[in-house]
């Protein structure tokens, strides 16, 4: 059974940084695409940041050159390094891999955990 577990989060003051990891548990599986999603109350989720199995990333027009995504393949695990947080930048944060096991594709989410940026 794969799962993802999210750890970081919390409240902090416009300007501050966070640093948000996910995990992936089980064997068996290659790991594709790795990605960051948010999303707002009363808004639809949106992707922040992803990479890819190369290591090449994306990001969203409103965190670039303040977010920076990485992995670590060795470890299945993916950062989300925050800078200069935002008010706008409040929001449940989750985590998605993409899978692949022999011949099945498929993807998983993280629990979500809670960014607020607030003075």
């Amino acid at each position: 059974q794969v799962q993802l577990v999210e750890s970081g989060g919390g409240l902090v003051q416009p300007g501050w940084s966070l640093r948000l990891s996910c995990a992936a548990s089980g064997s068996g599986f290659s790991i594709n695409a790795m990605g960051w999603y948010r999303q707002a109350p009363g808004k639809p989720r949106e992707l922040v940041a992803a990479i890819t199995s190369g290591g090449i990333p994306n990001y969203a027009d409103s965190v670039k050159g303040r977010f920076t995504i990485s992995r670590d393949n060795a470890k299945n695990t993916v950062d989300l390094q925050m800078n200069s947080l935002k008010p706008e930048d409040t929001a449940v944060y989750y985590c998605n891999f993409r899978f692949t096991t022999g011949i099945w594709a498929y993807e998983r989410w993280g629990q979500g955990t809670q960014v607020t940026v607030s003075s």
